[in-house]
């Protein structure tokens, strides 16, 4: 997985971007939610195995779990942006598994479950997979991740910024 830092910076670039307006409970939905699929890690002390569909990188990293938080955070916070609320915390959501999918490490990620168990990687894996746990980030590998993800994930997110501020300049 990235660090929760390049999961937060792709659901900020998001809802950044995403809207006119600077709606600041928006950004912060966003970004919760481009980091809450990793809350199944917790699933490890249930003694829940990681290839289980509710283990690691299972069904919160799914296409349905996205669906399923976005609709919720729509309805329930949603108000009268309905769509822009869904879009963003759906593609918020969304992006931590894409993220996952292009990590050195891991088992995949179970995009399709529950009704695939399968797991996916994509074929450009270039992010470094980012160790479990607060103490094994403040390490080499940790600082190997930090590096990876300016690379491939901050640089990518500041284009976009750029992009989006040069095209709002031409109005």
């Amino acid at each position: 997985m990235p660090s929760i830092f390049g999961n937060g910076m792709v659901g900020y670039t998001i809802a950044k971007v995403s809207q006119d307006k600077n709606l600041k409970i928006l950004v912060v939905a966003a970004v919760l939610s481009a980091m809450l699929p990793d809350i199944d890690v917790i699933t490890f002390a249930f003694g829940i195995p990681y290839g289980s569909p509710f283990g690691h990188r299972g069904f919160t990293h799914s296409i349905l779990f996205a669906l399923l938080w976005a609709l919720i955070l729509m309805y329930f916070i949603g108000k009268d942006q309905k769509r822009l609320w869904f879009f963003v915390i759906f593609l918020s959501t969304v992006s931590h598994g894409i993220l996952d999918a292009m990590t050195t490490g891991g088992r995949g990620v179970g995009f399709l479950i529950p009704f695939d168990l399968t797991r996916y990687f994509f074929p450009l894996r270039i992010i470094k997979v980012s160790p479990i746990g607060i103490i094994n980030f403040f390490s080499e590998w940790g600082f190997q991740v930090v590096i990876s993800e300016l690379k491939y994930v901050f640089l990518p997110c500041f284009f976009i910024f750029g992009l989006r501020f040069f095209i709002k300049t031409l109005k």
